[in-house]
């Protein structure tokens, strides 16, 4: 009975931190100028990122074995964000090309890691759109979008604990349980239509100072809508709004 009330004390007061946690930490993003709770710091952010990239190569594959392939990812990717007001967010940005043919995908990580896949890049016709796919990806990584959403899912104060910077070198198993668990729900993460359509204005606008056509936006959902209408929608649309829609 003892051990039982204890347990009970224990959940309460976890949830209570959990709360306040999540309430209490508000934080000033300079570059969309709005006001976040967020659970993570922006240090924290990068921890999650570089270990969850680990995760992803576990879960979907290697990265694409061309070092030609993946240098021309980060070089567009860099060009989007250096020339924007991007480079002035506290993230190490990287770039990963998935070996990936069957998935046609793009995602971020909190912290700065970007994915795309080779089954996207293999739809896309033009610099231009692979720009506008990384600026969008960008986008969600300086909004904060995957910090805001774990501390809306609670997880936030899990991870606290977990990707503590003076505990990144703890080899815990239950600390790669919690990244696993994140990583994974980041991965397949919706997103709401206002983040979307703030990533959609951030992306637009950085590939425009980074001196590429816009127009590769529009080329970019005429592509998807095309896959969609033959009957196989891409796995870009299962985390992201319908294109009729943006």
């Amino acid at each position: 009975m003892g051990s039982l009330l204890v347990r009970l004390f224990l959940g309460i007061l976890f949830a209570v931190f959990g709360l306040l946690n999540y309430w209490g930490n508000v934080s000033h993003n300079p570059i969309t100028n709005e006001n976040q709770r967020v659970a993570l710091t922006p240090e924290q952010e990068i921890v999650l990122g570089q270990q969850g990239r680990q995760e992803v190569l576990s879960q979907m594959g290697r990265l694409y074995p061309s070092s030609e392939l993946q240098t021309y990812i980060s070089r567009i990717g860099q060009q989007v964000l250096q020339r924007s007001e991007a480079a002035q967010s506290p993230y190490p940005f990287e770039f990963h090309l998935l070996d990936a043919p069957d998935t046609v995908n793009a995602f971020a990580l909190p912290g700065g890691q970007i994915f795309i896949t080779t089954g996207l890049l293999k739809a896309l016709d033009t610099e231009s759109q692979l720009a506008g796919v990384l600026g969008h990806e960008i986008g969600h990584v300086v909004a904060r979008h995957g910090a805001e959403r774990l501390a809306k899912q609670q997880l936030g104060a899990m991870l606290v604990n977990a990707v503590g910077i003076a505990t990144s070198d703890d080899g815990d198993g239950r600390q790669a349980a919690v990244i696993a668990q994140a990583v994974n729900q980041l991965i397949t993460l919706n997103y709401s239509r206002e983040d979307e359509l703030e990533s959609d204005r951030l992306g637009f606008e950085f590939m425009i100072n980074a001196n590429y056509n816009p127009q590769g936006i529009l080329e970019l959902m005429q592509i998807f809508k095309a896959a969609e209408s033959r009957g196989r929608p891409p796995e870009f649309l299962s985390t992201h709004p319908h294109p009729a829609n943006r």
